[in-house]
């Protein structure tokens, strides 16, 4: 057994006779099943272009969905190159059509901006699609 000195600025300072292994183990416990229930935000990344064909822009957005479905934030980025930047209003157009196709499964948590050559906004999943992404997740978890 072990003396340790529990509250150092307490009139008169407490102290407690235990075993201070076991102790620093509980403590390594609690703090291991912390993280665990910790939420883990995921940010992906969809870059695109002003000029995006067709069908190249329905198969980002289907990557989107999914990132989405999987209950990860998602950040689309349209990338200005040269005089592209003097048509700003065709990537704000593109980041519009792309929030009004996921408007079922996402909302927009931070609407278009430019940062430089780049135009970003943010797109978060709905809280009952998070939380159906959780539950898919928890099966896995308590396999493992």
């Amino acid at each position: 057994m072990d003396l340790v000195e529990v509250a150092a600025n307490a009139r008169p300072p407490v102290c407690r006779i235990m075993d201070y292994g076991k102790y620093k183990y509980q403590q390594a416990v609690k703090a291991k099943e912390a993280r665990k229930r910790q939420s883990h935000i995921v940010i992906k990344e969809m870059k695109m272009r002003p000029k995006i064909d067709q069908h190249d822009y329905a198969t980002k957005s289907r990557h989107v969905e999914r990132f989405l479905r999987d209950g990860s934030k998602v950040k689309a980025t349209i990338m200005f190159r040269g005089r592209e930047m003097a048509h700003q209003e065709l990537g704000k157009r593109l980041l519009d059509r792309l929030a009004t196709d996921m408007e079922a499964l996402a909302y927009v948590e931070s609407a278009p901006n430019t940062e430089g050559r780049n135009m970003i906004m943010v797109l978060a999943p709905h809280k009952e699609l998070l939380q159906s992404a959780r539950d898919r997740q928890q099966p896995e978890a308590q396999a493992g």
